[in-house]
This record gives C-alpha cells, sequence and structure tokens, in this order.
C-alpha cells in the first residue's frame, strides 16, 4: 500500500452534502481517501479544488 497526495477540481453542487459526495466521489477514482481539504473554490466557474491525501495497493 502506498500514499499519494493528489488534486482535483471539482464542480459545486447545490448542497454542502452533495458537494461532499461528489468530492468523495471523485477521489475514490484515485484511492482511498485518508483526508482531504477543500483549498480555494473559484466562484465564477463554480468549482472547488480540492487537495488530498489517498492509500492504493500497488
Amino acid at each position: 500500500m502506498t500514499t499519494h497526495f493528489i488534486t482535483a477540481e471539482i464542480d459545486l453542487q447545490a448542497t454542502p452534502q452533495a458537494t461532499q459526495a461528489e468530492v468523495e466521489a471523485q477521489l475514490q477514482k484515485s484511492g482511498e481517501p485518508l483526508r482531504w481539504a477543500i483549498t480555494a473554490v473559484n466562484p465564477e466557474t463554480q468549482t472547488a479544488h480540492v487537495e488530498a491525501v489517498v492509500t492504493r495497493e500497488e
């Protein structure tokens, strides 16, 4: 198992719960999320920049 630092850009959803679900779904594509944080929001494009640490089975 290895850990990786990743970044992603996520479209903001209508509710905070839906945004959280979207972030977790996108991160699952890269591995199992250990932690993640929204580090920036672009109100013009309605996107959030997410930084995360994920684990992967190698």
